[in-house]
């Protein structure tokens, strides 16, 4: 029985922190903070951001080089 409870209690706390991560508690006042407001120091560090692109991948059959 004890091991019942504590199961059920993890997957509640489990569902709890997967709906606040994805910020769906923002309704009830609860949101994670922005990547920005978490790490500001990474932000600030970044040599050229624009310079970023996203590129396709090559094709799956394709060794790397």
């Amino acid at each position: 029985m004890k091991l019942r409870l504590a199961l059920i209690v993890l997957l509640l706390a489990n569902a709890g922190y997967f709906l606040w991560a994805r910020g769906d508690l923002v309704g009830f006042g609860l949101a994670p903070a922005s990547l920005s407001e978490r790490e500001p120091q990474r932000m600030a560090r970044q040599i050229k951001p624009e310079w970023v692109q996203v590129r396709k991948d090559a094709k799956a059959g394709a060794p790397a080089p």
